[in-house]
C-alpha cells in the first residue's frame, strides 16, 4: 500500500473537505483518505492511479497536484 500526497485548492469549508474525500474514496483501489482544510491537503492510501485521483477532485470542481 502506497501513500501519496495531494495539495489541494479551491476548498473553503467543511463541505469541500467532505465533497473532496467522498471524490477520492470513490476512485478504485482507495483504501483511506484523510482531507484538510488547512493547509489544503489530502493524503491518500492505497493503490490508486494518480491521474485518477486528481481528475475525481477537479471533477468536484477543486484542483489538486502531487506534493513533492
Amino acid at each position: 500500500m502506497s501513500e501519496i500526497h495531494l495539495k489541494i485548492t479551491g476548498m473553503t469549508c467543511e463541505h469541500c473537505v467532505r465533497a473532496v474525500t467522498k471524490a477520492l474514496e470513490s476512485v478504485p483501489g482507495v483504501e483511506h483518505t484523510d482531507v484538510t482544510l488547512e493547509p489544503g491537503e489530502a493524503v491518500v492510501r492505497g493503490k490508486a492511479e494518480i491521474s485518477a485521483l486528481i481528475a475525481a477532485v477537479k471533477e468536484e470542481g477543486y484542483e489538486a497536484e502531487v506534493r513533492g
